[in-house]
């Protein structure tokens, strides 16, 4: 099972889409809260090459992006075998 990392806020509604998204297809969401930690969303931000917004997803260490980033990777049939 792949390891899944969300970078996210409080008051994200992409952030709660994704973790939908994710917990549909049966995986854990490791959900660390930048708006709680300022060295967490610096860490992000180093992570995901200057990303600002949330959610910013990673699996196994691969940068996916946010919301749309994940979406468009399930529509085209490439999420299912990144999350084994």
């Amino acid at each position: 099972m792949a390891k899944i990392i969300m970078y996210c806020t409080a008051m994200c509604p992409y952030c709660v889409r994704a973790e939908m998204l994710l917990k549909k297809k049966g995986v854990e969401v490791e959900k660390i809260r930048v708006d709680q930690d300022p060295e967490q969303y610096q860490l992000m931000l180093s992570r995901s090459n200057g990303m600002r917004t949330v959610p910013q997803i990673f699996i196994d260490e691969k940068h996916i992006g946010g919301f749309d980033e994940l979406y468009e990777l399930d529509m085209d049939g490439e999420l299912d075998p990144l999350l084994g």
